[in-house]
């Protein structure tokens, strides 16, 4: 499948990341996407050996949409504060399973690792000054994880979410919504018992930064994938 370019100048590179492609950290003798953009910069400028692509941010493996790539150094470095200071607008569409109630709100949670089961858990709020869990427990140090959502569409058994992240955590969309009834659609690891086509349902629609260089808002918007047209997105 050819590289879909959302963005292109001499200090950024953005893309549309398919389902079911890892970012980066592919298996052996496999492919990801941090390989396809060096190998798209390598054969469009024609550069020998190694190309530099700095990785600012990530998506899951089976999880579509914007991923944004620094081409130097120096616009690494400012983009890696800008969602360090939380100064990036990450925007996702999620089909959840259900009918969500309420329409709008604001998710709060405390996330860790599970490290016996492999995946990310809700826990209680640590008290002030608490480190969370001893490493020798099942779940790591406790992280605050914020969203905002609100319904775009409802089905008798699923709804369109638009999903506004505050923070950036490991799988924290999937959970936080499961942990309320409403697993993403595909996404059996979190409880969903229903297939879905393109892995999971949930995709970055919109990322919006700061321009590393020109420090003018630059908008990314990433269309949906094919899977997604079973429900007429």
């Amino acid at each position: 499948m050819p590289l879909e370019i959302l963005y292109e100048d001499n200090h950024l590179l953005a893309v549309a990341k398919p389902p079911g492609l890892p970012t980066q950290g592919a298996a052996a003798g496999g492919d990801g996407l941090v390989m396809q953009a060096k190998d798209y910069l390598r054969r469009k400028y024609r550069k020998p050996g190694n190309v530099y692509l700095g990785v600012v941010s990530r998506l899951d493996s089976p999880v579509s949409g914007v991923v944004v790539f620094a081409r130097t150094s120096k616009a690494a470095a400012r983009l890696n504060q800008q969602f360090r200071s939380r100064r990036v607008e990450k925007l996702y569409w999620a089909w959840v399973e259900g009918k969500i109630d309420p329409p709008a709100a604001e998710c709060v949670d405390w996330l860790a690792k599970d490290e016996r089961h492999q995946r990310i858990v809700t826990v209680s709020q640590p008290a002030i000054g608490e480190r969370g869990p001893s490493t020798k427990s099942a779940a790591g140090r406790p992280q605050e994880a914020r969203l905002k959502y609100r319904r775009l569409k409802a089905l008798p058994d699923a709804s369109l979410l638009e999903v506004m992240l505050e923070t950036g955590r490991k799988h924290q969309i999937r959970v936080q919504l499961s942990v309320r009834g409403h697993p993403l659609i595909g996404d059996k690891k979190y409880g969903s018992g229903r297939l879905f086509a393109g892995g999971i349902a949930l995709h970055c629609r919109r990322v919006v930064i700061e321009h590393p260089v020109k420090k003018t808002l630059l908008e990314i918007t990433a269309p949906a994938p094919k899977s997604w047209k079973q429900f007429a997105v």
